[in-house]
């Protein structure tokens, strides 16, 4: 069973265009509504993909009412909390001349204590309710809103770890310094989130601060260059020999999502996980929407080019650690 967490959702509007051109006009068929939010994409493609899923999350106002509506007209099983503000709305525009995709997201606007204290007594139900008869995978993943509680995401760890669940982790800024020290199994970042959070450039080193904080895997997303698995005794990588051109803002759930699956089906080994993340990563950029792979993964997962690159070949040996790091390996984390 997967538990998604989603501290900070949105109404998705996505629209596709010709060609961005700045301060220009444009016009654009009937865009897309949908129930969004990191978490909320990481739940969808586990979904498709056959695995038992919750998405948890909170919803208020009207663009929260049409959250709700859009969310339940899916198959993907829920538990919305309410609240008084309104949920935030992220708007992308994909441009079809150029291959990319420009994204406009709304801040969000914090909960009240209250709000937050009924979030996690919904994960807590969830996990101790529905999951309770399985191995449950903990997903906190996404944005949190301006003035979030510093404690929020170990907070939420914590009711995983008090749960017997693996936790997996997709976040930035001191989030995500949170998030390792709160012993959170898989973090996620992407390279320019790590630089954010660790304050350090080379994203080696910025991964083993990570994991000496107490994470056990980071798995390292370096957009077109692939992704990397990054443990206390070994480095993987993972890539495709052409990079994809598509819409990349579901690429980096799709990932969590695969990642998520295999751990709730008792896969550990981390390059594994990397082959599956990486896929499906690559399979969300030829879709038009977050929140969807397309078919073909099998396929791209098989032309992956995957090594294990030395730390001198992926970075100055002058940035190398000097002290041995804490977690000796994702395996005996999770056993």
């Amino acid at each position: 069973m997967i538990i998604t967490v989603t501290p900070n959702p949105a109404l998705d509007l996505t629209w596709h265009v010709e060609r961005i051109v700045p301060g220009a006009t444009h016009r654009a068929d009937t865009g897309v509504a949908r129930a969004g939010g990191k978490g909320l994409n990481v739940a969808r493609v586990a979904h498709t993909q056959g695995a038992a899923v919750i998405a948890v999350t909170t919803t208020g106002g009207s663009t929260g009412a049409e959250f709700a509506e859009e969310l339940a007209s899916s198959d993907v099983p829920h538990e919305l909390v309410p609240v008084q503000s309104a949920t935030r709305r992220s708007v992308a525009l994909v441009d079809a001349h150029l291959g990319d995709t420009t994204i406009l997201n709304e801040r969000g606007v914090n909960p009240t204590d209250a709000e937050w204290d009924a979030l996690r007594a919904s994960v807590t139900g969830t996990l101790h309710g529905r999951a309770a008869k399985e191995a449950p995978v903990l997903v906190l993943s996404g944005s949190l809103p301006p003035g979030a509680p510093d404690d929020l995401v170990g907070s939420l760890i914590q009711i995983g770890r008090d749960a017997g669940a693996t936790v997996i982790v997709d976040t930035s800024g001191p989030a995500l310094l949170a998030a390792a020290a709160a012993g959170a199994s898989v973090l996620k970042p992407n390279a320019a989130e790590l630089a954010e959070a660790t304050g350090i450039a080379d994203p080696l080193t910025g991964a083993c601060v990570l994991l000496d904080r107490g994470a056990s895997l980071v798995l390292l997303s370096q957009g077109a260059d692939g992704m990397l698995a990054i443990t206390s005794d070994e480095i993987v990588r993972a890539r495709l020999a052409t990079p994809l051109a598509g819409n990349p803002t579901g690429a980096g759930d799709a990932a969590v999502a695969a990642c998520a699956v295999l751990l709730a089906e008792g896969v550990t080994d981390p390059e594994t996980l990397l082959r599956r993340a990486t896929a499906w990563s690559a399979a969300a950029v030829l879709m038009p929407l977050a929140g969807e792979i397309h078919e073909s993964w099998p396929a791209l997962e098989a032309a992956l080019i995957v090594d294990r690159p030395s730390i001198t070949a992926l970075r100055p040996p002058a940035a190398c650690p000097t002290s041995p790091l804490r977690q000796p390996s994702l395996e005996k984390d999770l056993r």
